[in-house]
């Protein structure tokens, strides 16, 4: 076991209390690359070991591959831990790559193929599917996957939500009221439709992918303050915008357009003037936040993940994050570690 220790921070107003560093499920399961399934097993272990507590997995990473994977290196060992998965995604067999419906970045995915429904019966199915392909008797949180005009268009996103809005939202209450699970939430890459969602009910924690980063600070208001009055959590997902502060030239599953490539290419001078690895900068970033209590990024290899672990504790002098404060890198008003806030 590891001495290095994380910071936990409880799930908005829940029983629930999560590792500030957890563990998404997106890229063991084959995104874009294609990983060895025994490397990552190993990963989740060795997450475990180093104190690590969240864990996110999903129905759609590597269609079921990834929640097969989680719950086989979880079980047995799920004493203090916190997992999530989603719903708003039910899978079907199919017999051959042929039959696929929608295009997909999954290396080898297992036969299955998508069908959204965000029903009542779909997001109950969706759990118990879940349960099943995981092989645990608990999810701790259920997050709504996916809904949004970005994923879906204007048209069909509007008949979806009324879905959600007419029958699923009271499935995710009737099992967070009954203690079948703690929490509620969406899990998205856009922060407009979590206002949305704050106009349908209540909600717990909302899992935010690549918008709230040290490159992107776009959903800042109304939705992160917006967060603090309804007093909801938020786990900022893709802490390095999908690869982008990387320098892997992609963004939001797409080649970065030019803008977003300068302004790496000015977070990296000004993290390298200062002696500051940007990727512990881009680790660090969001939990300055009040409402986020984790960040969440995606290892694909026992090798990756030490590497965020060594960002994760790097030392991060007051002076950078100051200096970033009035560097106007970063939107007007974002609270940044130290108590220091953008100018």
């Amino acid at each position: 076991m590891a001495d290095r220790t994380f910071e936990k921070r409880r799930i908005a107003e829940t029983d629930l209390e999560i590792t500030t560093l957890g563990l998404g499920g997106a890229t063991l399961a084959g995104i874009f690359k294609p990983t060895d399934e025994m490397e990552s097993r190993a990963t989740i272990t060795r997450a475990l070991e180093e104190g690590i507590t969240y864990f996110d997995t999903a129905p759609q990473y590597g269609y079921g591959r990834s929640e097969h994977m989680m719950g086989n290196a979880l079980r047995g060992k799920r004493s203090g831990t916190v997992l999530s998965t989603k719903v708003g995604r039910l899978l079907r067999p199919i017999a051959s790559e042929a039959d696929r419906q929608y295009p997909h970045n999954w290396v080898d995915p297992l036969p299955f193929e998508q069908v959204y429904d965000y029903t009542y019966d779909a997001i109950m199915r969706s759990f118990e599917d879940s349960q099943q392909r995981l092989g645990l008797d608990k999810i701790d949180i259920l997050y709504v996957h996916d809904i949004g005009v970005m994923t879906h268009g204007e048209e069909e996103n509007a008949r979806l939500w009324g879905q959600l809005a007419d029958s699923g939202y009271r499935a995710l209450r009737e099992l967070r009221e009954s203690g079948v699970i703690g929490a509620i939430g969406l899990g998205v890459n856009e922060w407009e439709v979590l206002m949305d969602a704050f106009a349908l009910g209540d909600w717990d924690v909302f899992l935010l992918a690549g918008r709230y980063t040290l490159l992107e600070q776009t959903s800042l208001n109304p939705f992160l303050s917006t967060c603090i009055e309804r007093k909801a959590s938020v786990v900022c997902g893709g802490p390095f915008n999908g690869g982008a502060l990387m320098g892997a030239g992609v963004w939001n599953y797409a080649k970065a357009p030019q803008h977003i490539i300068d302004r790496v290419k000015a977070l990296e001078a000004f993290c390298a003037e200062r002696k500051v690895s940007l990727g512990a900068a881009a680790l660090q970033f969001p939990l300055a936040h009040p409402a986020v209590c984790n960040v969440l990024p995606g290892p694909r290899t026992v090798s990756e993940l030490e590497g965020i672990l060594e960002w994760w504790h790097e030392k991060i002098p007051a002076e950078f994050w100051a200096e970033l404060a009035s560097s106007g890198l970063v939107a007007e008003g974002t609270p940044l570690p130290g108590g220091v806030v953008a100018e």
